[in-house]
């Protein structure tokens, strides 16, 4: 791996998950950096049982259906070998979607100047939920312009009111979807097309490619893996 994709790769969440996700996350991240790709996120989640999604991206924010695939290969057995759900599960491989979750500050900087929902472990000011246009990372803070009405505050927001927000503190962080964020994937994209195109072909968290895991129950007898694609 070139200095380019190392610095990519290990570039670190400062937004994670806790619990179980955690777990999940501790094994799949060093492996997904080692394939030129960087971890998300990681939900689990009880659709079908229990599934658990794991979020990736490419240095350019996409991940081809082929990249789903070399990643679930690749985690698949070392999941089954680490054992960080204690049942059968569903592994979901998936690539960011255009209103993706924002976890690192080169993802603030990014995307400054699109409008942002962050949600807060604690209230500040009386809130846990801003929405608003992102200004980008300013030392351990996020910056957000709050000129847009939160229909889950008790204190609508009509005039634009700048707000630092503690990273560390951040629950959950995540792109709007709006015309601009479309145009501005569009522009992104070799092919072009619509904003209704884009749409289509890119859904908000579209699954790219699933594998189903089951573990057997009874440790002393062994663990049967099965592995379907979907």
């Amino acid at each position: 791996m070139d200095e380019r994709l190392r610095s990519f790769a290990e570039e670190p969440r400062l937004v994670a998950e806790p619990g179980r996700a955690a777990r999940v996350a501790a094994v799949a991240e060093p492996l997904i950096a080692a394939l030129g790709y960087r971890l998300i996120r990681v939900r689990i989640s009880g659709a079908a049982g229990c599934t658990v999604q794991i979020m990736a991206e490419r240095p350019d924010g996409s991940l081809a259906i082929e990249d789903c695939e070399t990643a679930s290969r690749a985690l698949s057995p070392v999941l089954d070998v680490a054992d960080p759900i204690e049942t059968a599960y569903r592994l979901e491989i998936s690539s960011p979607g255009i209103d993706r979750p924002l976890v690192r500050r080169s993802d603030f900087e990014r995307y400054a100047g699109h409008v942002a929902q962050v949600e807060m472990a604690a209230p500040i000011e009386g809130r846990r939920r801003f929405r608003g246009t992102l200004l980008g990372a300013e030392g351990d803070h996020v910056r957000l312009r709050c000129n847009i009405r939160d229909a889950a505050s008790a204190a609508d927001v009509t005039d634009a009111t700048d707000v630092s927000l503690p990273i560390d503190e951040v629950t959950e962080a995540r792109l709007v979807l709006t015309d601009a964020l479309i145009a501005a994937s569009l522009r992104r994209s070799k092919h072009g097309g619509t904003i209704e195109e884009a749409l289509a072909t890119a859904p908000v968290g579209a699954r790219q490619h699933q594998h189903r895991s089951t573990n057997a129950t009874a440790r002393r007898g062994g663990r049967l893996n099965q592995h379907k694609g979907d």
